[in-house]
């Protein structure tokens, strides 16, 4: 009988009998949502990303027009017409909460995420472990996504894209004392990290248009939190640049500002603009 990635659970993997995929040593991850896609290539025996491109849509989609751009994707990317010893799914979206592993109840999945996130009867829920924490990701992926990809080359593993962004943010810092704010930047989203002593203090996600929204989040974030924007060391990663809009108006409140770079030390067939681009998808290795 066909495995669906619906019932999967907490491994998060579907098996398949086939061993077609088993002839290479080439990784792919895909991250996916409803504002745009990325897929890199990675082939671990040279340490080298081969492939690593990004789409943005036009609009916000729908998680059906989501499934056809990545079937586009596969019609019509030479890359990805070969075979891979994994692949990985990588889900963004604001569907997600964290919970402390000791308070975690399989059997209330929905619970969880009901008070802040809107449900639908027939959403999947499932999470990740995140061991770095002692805690539980609860989430709903793409599961028309994971069914495609399923039926395309069988055995694959997925996760939400908040859990790669902190299992590598609690790596990087692991050895730190002196607290530090992440902002990982997308398109029309932005989490927020706070690490304290390699602990994590605070994660959340914020929906924006413009960089007055950026840095009302921001701020309102540092109050909550109690930390100075005199002293607190803010670290970019994902898609920004040094001056552009939301750098320069942080610049005005926070006055410790770096950037970030992938934990892993990867060659790259093509060199991406920053190292801390791609922050999640590169970190999923």
């Amino acid at each position: 009988m066909k495995l669906r990635p619906t019932e999967t659970g907490q491994k998060h993997m579907v098996t398949t009998n086939s061993s077609s995929h088993n002839n290479t040593h080439k990784e792919l991850s895909i991250q996916i949502s409803l504002s745009g896609l990325s897929f890199c290539i990675l082939n671990p025996s040279l340490h080298q990303i081969e492939v690593l491109k990004h789409l943005s849509f036009n609009k916000h989609e729908t998680p059906y027009q989501l499934l056809e751009h990545v079937q586009s994707l596969f019609n019509t990317e030479e890359s990805l017409k070969q075979a891979f010893n994994s692949i990985q799914i990588i889900h963004s979206n604001e569907l997600s909460t964290l919970v402390p592993s000791p308070l975690f109840n399989e059997e209330h999945l929905a619970d969880y995420l009901k008070y802040n996130s809107k449900l639908l009867k027939s959403d999947f829920i499932t999470f990740d472990t995140i061991d770095l924490n002692d805690s539980v990701n609860v989430y709903v992926p793409y599961v028309n996504v994971n069914n495609f990809i399923y039926e395309q080359f069988g055995e694959f593993t997925f996760k939400h894209a908040s859990t790669v962004l902190i299992e590598s943010i609690l790596q990087i810092e692991k050895n730190a004392d002196a607290p530090k704010l992440y902002i990982h930047v997308a398109s029309r989203h932005f989490e927020i990290i706070s690490i304290n002593s390699g602990a994590l203090q605070f994660y959340n996600t914020f929906e924006y248009s413009t960089e007055e929204d950026f840095i009302y989040y921001l701020l309102f974030t540092l109050e909550q939190l109690k930390l100075n924007p005199e002293t607190i060391q803010l670290v970019f990663v994902g898609d920004i640049l040094k001056n552009d809009a939301l750098y320069n108006i942080a610049y005005k409140y926070v006055r410790d500002i770096s950037f970030g770079k992938h934990k892993n030390n990867f060659t790259f067939s093509h060199q991406p603009q920053t190292q801390h681009a791609e922050f999640v998808i590169l970190n999923s290795f």
